[in-house]
């Protein structure tokens, strides 16, 4: 029987408002390069597996300045390249320092499925827990979101002192849930971090996939819309 859901925050829960296609394109066009958001959407989707790849392998935060720049680099000259665009060094640079600007003021956007799923889960009589590795002021996030009713609990990796997909932050998880893992589920976009992480300790993991960006995943349940939990209960 399950009691307790546990989400991701990124791509899962939210996203960020302006939409990152949206910054991404502005900034491709201050350095003379014009694209369409809906051109590079699949495209961030796959920096975005390179980078979070680069951090299971090291955390990027703990590397050497240089190793960190060809790391962020390559982010932008993954997407460059999915549009067939020549993406020499000296570019990347200029777009990794367009994109800081126009990420300055991001805010978060839920998606349009999730207050309705977080409330039918909640007449459920379900514990829900947010499990992230950003150490943004996620409680005033929440809040602003109108989560505060939903959310029962949240761990960040600041709080646990690791990142997913490393046990401790699913195990306080389970700890603020009252819960063992068998009981507990785990909701996240990312198979590395959140599959993966929530396997190692027992927890049930669902991959939610809205962009089809994981064709190739077969080892857990994969939904595209947070309202086909239900059918994990």
């Amino acid at each position: 029987m399950i009691r307790a859901v546990f989400f991701d925050w990124f791509h899962t829960l939210a996203r960020f408002d302006p939409p990152r296609e949206q910054l991404y394109c502005q900034a491709f066009l201050k350095s003379g390069i014009k694209l369409s958001p809906e051109a590079i959407m699949h495209s961030i989707l796959i920096a975005d597996q390179y980078f979070f790849a680069e951090n299971t392998k090291s955390p990027i935060a703990d590397r050497n300045p240089e190793e960190q720049l060809s790391v962020y680099i390559k982010y932008p000259q993954t997407i460059l390249n999915e549009a067939k665009i020549n993406a020499p060094k000296e570019l990347c640079i200029e777009v990794i320092k367009n994109v800081r600007e126009n990420f300055t003021n991001v805010a978060f956007s839920l998606f349009d499925d999730v207050l309705l799923t977080l409330k039918d889960l909640k007449q459920q009589k379900l514990t829900l827990g947010l499990l992230t590795n950003l150490d943004s002021d996620m409680v005033s996030i929440c809040r602003n979101l109108g989560l505060e009713a939903y959310i029962d609990f949240m761990v960040t990796a600041k709080e646990a002192g690791a990142d997913k997909p490393n046990p401790p932050i699913f195990l306080a998880a389970l700890v603020k849930a009252e819960t063992n893992a068998q009981e507990a589920i785990h909701v996240g976009d990312q198979y590395n971090f959140d599959v993966v992480g929530a396997r190692n300790v027992g927890i049930n993991p669902i991959l939610i996939d809205r962009y089809d960006t994981h064709p190739e995943v077969s080892d857990c349940p994969q939904i595209h819309s947070l309202t086909e939990i239900s059918q994990y209960l």
